[in-house]
């Protein structure tokens, strides 16, 4: 397929970009020479600028949204049909799409059952972190207030997630920081802390948990939130023996679990949730991104019923429930587009797809590390895939940051959008980030691969 630049005045739109919009996690000085990216049509796996030029997108819409692909015309309809009929009201009542979504989302998620609509995974993370802090209020005198969260994970943008980020160089200049957030250590077994237990690591890992349960009392800490697969972080799965053990702990300290899906949810992973492969048993699930494949905004904050029940309270009928609202969680265009990309997900077959395309773009990366010394380790799980880079495979040195950027830019100058850890560590933004649609195919794995071939044979040899 050709996109026609004609098609409109692809000047007067950069133009207008370049003089108005406040582009995401971008420095705009280099504009004024070259002009902002501007993507203009998507279809399938793939888009195109408003050079027209064509591009495999690798990444999902460049932060792993757009699970079932572009141009999904079942999708757009069904958002202008509903509307049309009924476009907004306060979720201080329901309505229709959200109604049947959320039954058809349980039927997905055994041992939840309830669902609080949003619009970000920023926004359904605040939502948990309030939940929690009113069950410290409703249940534990004004105690257990605490949130655990994990060194290398990421819970979003507003101020209160940023609290709860182990990305550092997110973080930096938006402090001070709200208070009752405390880190607990990665599980990267690439990385192990040098005094690990690297028999029994994943085990040694969650134990770090308990430890600063302890150090911190276990009667301060409400929560512990947790990516079932750290994605910008560096596409991390924790371990065997990690999970069982993380569950373990959070029963016997009386600590909620929560699980950020934002990224992992819907598919990504192979299963409808990435926790779904630990056999873990979660309080609290946040979901995003995938929910709707970016046709509409919307985010899911869902709990179990026992969750639920403790706002049923009547002893303070002003003060007892949760006293929250999303204004764009009653939009109902969200929903409805969730329904429909979840039938495309079932429909197409499209998790045994992640599971069997992600299988092949790994086995086919792994024997890269053959051909490029640069290439440390290959992980992930289903089409959510790293590359961690490395000077030495030795020592695990990693690269610099200009590198991972480089081998991008090679990428995307051939065709093909990658994506990076990205200006989120001071030693570890070295890892080459992989989220393809669930539609993906093995040549279009292929295409990925031979683009990532000839960046890193290129970039290395200017090393």
């Amino acid at each position: 397929m050709t996109y026609d630049v004609n098609d409109f005045d692809s000047l007067d739109v950069v133009n207008n970009d370049r003089d108005h919009v406040w582009h995401h996690l971008a420095q705009h000085k280099p504009f004024e020479k070259t002009g902002p990216m501007v993507i203009v049509k998507g279809e399938g796996m793939r888009v195109w600028d408003s050079k027209g030029n064509e591009y495999l997108d690798a990444v999902s819409g460049a932060v792993w949204t757009v699970n079932v692909g572009y141009g999904r015309t079942e999708i757009a309809d069904a958002v202008r049909d509903q509307l049309v009929e009924m476009n907004y009201f306060a979720q201080t009542a329901g309505n229709v799409p959200a109604a049947k979504f959320s039954k058809k989302l349980i039927d997905k998620m055994p041992g939840m059952n309830r669902v609080y609509f949003s619009n970000s995974g920023s926004e359904a993370n605040e939502k948990a972190f309030k939940i929690v802090r009113q069950i410290a209020h409703k249940k534990y005198g004004g105690k257990k207030t605490k949130i655990l969260y994990r060194d290398r994970d990421y819970h979003g943008t507003t101020i209160a997630t940023l609290s709860a980020s182990g990305q550092y160089e997110r973080r930096n200049q938006y402090g001070p920081f709200v208070p009752d957030f405390v880190e607990v250590p990665h599980c990267c077994e690439y990385r192990a802390q040098d005094d690990a237990d690297k028999s029994n690591y994943g085990v040694w890992a969650a134990n770090q948990i308990e430890k600063v349960i302890l150090a911190e009392g276990a009667d301060t800490i409400g929560a512990l939130c947790l990516e079932p697969i750290t994605a910008g972080g560096g596409v991390i799965e924790a371990p065997a023996g990690y999970w069982p053990r993380v569950q373990e702990i959070c029963k016997q300290y009386d600590i909620l679990l929560h699980i950020d899906e934002v990224v992992c949810g819907l598919g990504r992973t192979g299963t409808w949730f990435g926790y779904q492969h630990y056999g873990v048993k979660p309080d609290i699930v946040t979901m995003a991104k995938g929910v709707a494949s970016g046709y509409a905004a919307i985010s899911c904050t869902v709990t179990t019923e026992a969750v639920f029940e403790m706002f049923k309270e009547d002893e303070d009928p002003r003060m007892g429930y949760f006293r929250d609202i999303s204004t764009f969680g009653g939009c109902t265009a969200g929903p409805a587009a969730a329904l429909v990309n979840m039938e495309i997900i079932e429909n197409e077959k499209l998790l045994e797809n992640a599971t069997h395309q992600g299988e092949y773009l790994r086995g086919r990366l792994s024997d890269l590390m053959s051909k490029h010394p640069l290439i440390g380790e290959v992980r992930g799980k289903g089409l959510l895939v790293g590359i961690e880079l490395v000077k030495d495979r030795a020592t695990k040195e990693p690269v610099e940051e200009e590198t991972v950027m480089a081998i991008a830019g090679h990428c995307m100058a051939n065709g093909v959008i990658i994506g990076r850890t990205n200006r989120s560590f001071k030693a570890f933004n070295n890892t080459i980030c992989l989220a393809p649609a669930l539609i993906s195919t093995k040549e279009d794995m292929d295409q990925l691969v031979a683009a990532l071939d000839d960046a890193i044979a290129d970039v290395t040899s200017k090393m």
